[in-house]
């Protein structure tokens, strides 16, 4: 399919938050996230509760927004919320913020949770595809994890052999725009990599890439090159695992006037 299928490819040997643009260099390019999971009896009181405490975050003038996201594949009962790119001092601002609806959150969501886990994520510029006007959208998002094999050599092959693809798709002007974030200590079961990549719908979420990835990459290099490039990314991955998130207005919480 369009855009899972051209990155689970990297890795076809061994066995795709964030509505914003790809920072450049000058701008904040952390993002934090926090990952939610529910019974399914506990669903609808959980999203009542998660209303509950956005609308409280409103009501104390919370200034920093939070996209909701369902998991269409997966475990589906599986919430995540990825905050805007901001800088690491935003975060001690946040925090200071929220502490008025602590008490909410601990109140009207926590009883409903099996369990939920955070960490952060620096959008990688150099690794990431995303033109001019490109964004997350509003529709599905399609997400790749990468876990690369241990040491600093497979760390090395990986971004070098990345921001090459990458390169050549800026230079072939490739359709399908996707972006790359580094975790950043995010508990031992978190991926090294998470690459995002939008689709409008399932349609075109199913709609083959043209050229697909691997044939772009070989337009601009060759055959030998991309062949070479492929077998980097494979010896430096682990692990590599995909699901699709949906965007949720309804949990969304977006301050006042944005």
């Amino acid at each position: 399919m369009k855009r899972i299928t051209a990155w689970l490819a990297l890795v076809a040997g061994l066995f795709c938050v964030l509505g914003v643009q790809a920072a450049d260099d000058s701008s904040p390019r952390v993002i934090r996230g926090y990952t939610d999971w529910v019974a399914p009896a506990e669903q609808q009181a959980y999203e009542s509760g998660i209303k509950a405490y956005n609308q409280c975050l409103g009501e104390h003038g919370f200034k920093y927004a939070w996209m909701a996201l369902n998991h269409e594949t997966g475990d589906v009962y599986t919430y995540s919320y990825v905050s805007d790119p901001l800088s690491w001092a935003d975060f001690d601002a946040m925090r200071d913020s929220g502490k008025a609806c602590d008490a909410s959150f601990r109140q009207n969501v926590n009883p409903h949770l099996k369990r939920e886990t955070s960490g952060f994520m620096k959008v990688m510029p150099e690794m990431s595809y995303m033109p001019p006007g490109s964004d997350m959208g509003q529709g599905y998002i399609d997400v790749v994890l990468f876990t690369l094999k241990p040491g600093h050599e497979a760390n090395e092959g990986f971004m070098t052999a990345v921001k090459k693809v990458t390169a050549a798709a800026h230079k072939a002007k490739w359709p399908n725009a996707y972006q790359i974030m580094q975790t950043v200590d995010s508990g031992e079961d978190a991926p090294d990599y998470i690459l995002v990549s939008p689709s409008k719908d399932w349609a075109d979420f199913g709609a083959e890439p043209n050229p697909t990835f691997w044939k772009m990459v070989a337009n601009v290099y060759g055959d030998a090159q991309a062949k070479s490039l492929r077998k980097a990314l494979n010896d430096a991955i682990k692990h590599v695992s995909a699901h699709v998130d949906r965007h949720n207005a309804e949990l969304t919480y977006r301050p006042s006037g944005k």
